[in-house]
């Protein structure tokens, strides 16, 4: 039998030794180079030139240094249509993983404009839906900074169920972790729908936000508008009330995002973060003046809130949206507190539709994750007028009823003027849940306010008075005394307690000391039915 060796079998002197371990080792330092260069040298230039970051640059600014754990770096597509077999797309797209900002775990994705134009495919999508779903598990808030064009149309449908599988785990997600959501770049079509379900939404001035393009719009309607005016920041926040937060830039957005979380707990089983505060807590002369004796004459109520805050640090959110209220967090004596505050430099703090939808998701919003309520009142009521009854004022001031209603978070209720008719009661009057309603000597309470209750109650005597004028000014001096003041409803126990508004800040401190163990249960039921 003859003998095998390389002599008689070619073929065995092609065969090479096996590659060894520091091989392999700069193979992959090599694969992981690359990849990590996301669409290459030019395109990372171009990024740069259009004013943005780069999806991982993004990702430096935002955690914390050394922290990022990147998961998903060799994820690939498996399409095969139009020239996508075997098309080459670094980390498909998307950048994704956990960290940590600020010391707490966070998951993170982050979409590389550069790779495909950020699009979104079937791998790209469930990278994203992964996160998520450690996010859930692990008790921590996502992030998720948006810059891409959309679709990948060359996936078709597999594109379509990746956005789903994304919308579907933003809604698991809802109310168990804080979601965040950073618009850098465009964001259209299917894709801001992740964007709408998440908590926060913040945008650069360079992105776009919207469903249909210009040109979409042009073609079906004949309208012309840019896509800047379509979906650039100051629509999204001032006129439709999408966004939360306008950031100049990237650098800008990404700071937003970590004060945002600053102020919030991991998730819906823990309380938001308790900072040291070791400052004495003193009486604030000024705030005695602070709201105008004309009941007529406006005044800026974002200052009377910053003066009751540490630091005088109040994080406004939504400032261009139903500016007639004013949302935003703070801290008393190092506490989280959401504030909720009628502004009456702004329709002389009415509520109306949009105000009535931004205070209900605020305080809904805060209910979930645990943060107590402040409540500041300064209010003649529901904004009347057609527009707002073909509208739906009624079932939009509704959905204040039920979020303050539904709230069981400590809530604290400070009436500073006036607090009139429904609008009274819609800004958690003590009837509402309110766990501490307290008011200023200039707090008036009432029905209305005394000039239409004048003319309701003593129109048959004003008419048959030989100086209407004189009788009607009699008249409404005598029902302003009576009842436009705290002590009517103070005697009825709606108020708890009326004081000098220069201990407000250390009443309001030891309140949220005595209901922060606070525990209210519901009758068992899978949801409430908010008017929608």
């Amino acid at each position: 039998m003859p003998v095998l060796n390389s002599a008689t079998i070619p073929d065995l002197q092609l065969v090479r030794k096996p590659a060894s371990n520091q091989d392999k080792i700069a193979e992959l330092r090599a694969k992981k180079t690359e990849i990590e260069q996301g669409g290459g040298p030019l395109r990372l230039q171009k990024q740069h030139a259009s004013g943005k970051l780069t999806a991982r640059e993004r990702l430096d600014l935002l955690v914390d240094p050394q922290s990022f754990q990147e998961v998903g770096l060799f994820a690939k597509h498996r399409a095969t249509y139009f020239g996508m077999s075997g098309k080459e797309l670094a980390a498909d797209g998307v950048i994704t993983g956990c960290a940590t900002i600020d010391g707490r775990t966070v998951h993170v994705a982050s979409q590389d404009f550069t790779v495909a134009g950020g699009a979104a495919g079937e791998a790209h999508c469930c990278k994203i839906a992964e996160m998520m779903q450690l996010s859930l598990k692990t008790g921590t808030p996502f992030v998720f900074i948006n810059d891409s064009g959309g679709a990948r149309v060359q996936e078709g449908i597999d594109s379509l169920a990746g956005y789903a599988r994304v919308f579907y785990n933003n809604v698991m997600l809802s109310g168990t972790v804080p979601q965040i959501s950073v618009i850098c770049g465009p964001c259209a079509g299917g894709a801001a729908y992740s964007p709408a379900l998440t908590d926060f939404i913040i945008q650069t001035k360079r992105a776009q936000l919207f469903i249909t393009g210009p040109q979409v719009i042009r073609q079906v309607t004949g309208e012309v508008v840019t896509p800047e005016v379509l979906g650039g920041p100051a629509t999204q926040m001032n006129r439709s009330g999408v966004v939360h937060l306008i950031a100049e830039d990237d650098a800008g957005a990404l700071a937003l995002c970590r004060r945002v979380l600053s102020f919030l707990p991991s998730n819906n089983l823990e309380d938001p973060p308790h900072l040291p505060y070791d400052l004495p807590t003193e009486d604030d002369a000024e705030l005695c003046d602070a709201v105008p004796a004309d009941p007529k004459v406006p005044y800026d109520v974002r200052k009377i809130i910053t003066r009751l805050l540490d630091h005088r640090d109040f994080f406004e959110i939504q400032p261009g949206y139903a500016a007639n209220v004013v949302i935003g967090f703070g801290r008393i004596e190092g506490r989280t507190v959401g504030v909720v505050a009628s502004q009456p430099s702004v329709l002389a703090g009415v509520l109306d539709i949009n105000s009535s939808d931004k205070v209900a998701w605020f305080v809904r919003f805060c209910n979930a994750f645990n943060i107590p309520l402040l409540t500041f009142v300064d209010t003649p009521g529901f904004l009347p007028g057609v527009d707002q009854e073909f509208g739906g004022i009624i079932r939009h001031g509704a959905k204040i009823l039920f979020a303050y209603s539904a709230a069981t978070v400590p809530k604290i209720t400070v009436v500073l003027r006036k607090a009139y008719g429904g609008a009274y009661i819609a800004m958690c009057c003590k009837n509402l849940g309110a766990d501490r309603v307290i008011a200023w000597p200039t707090a008036e309470i009432a029905v209305m306010g005394a000039e239409s209750a004048v003319e309701i109650v003593f129109r048959h005597e004003i008419d048959a008075a030989e100086d209407k004028a004189s009788r009607r000014a009699e008249l409404i001096e005598n029902y302003r005394n009576t009842f436009a003041n705290p002590y009517v409803a103070a005697s009825r126990q709606l108020v708890d307690d009326i004081i000098e508004p220069a201990q407000t800040r250390s009443y309001l401190a030891r309140a949220l000391d005595f209901l922060h163990t606070k525990r209210e249960f519901r009758p068992p039921k899978k949801h409430g039915l908010i008017p929608l």
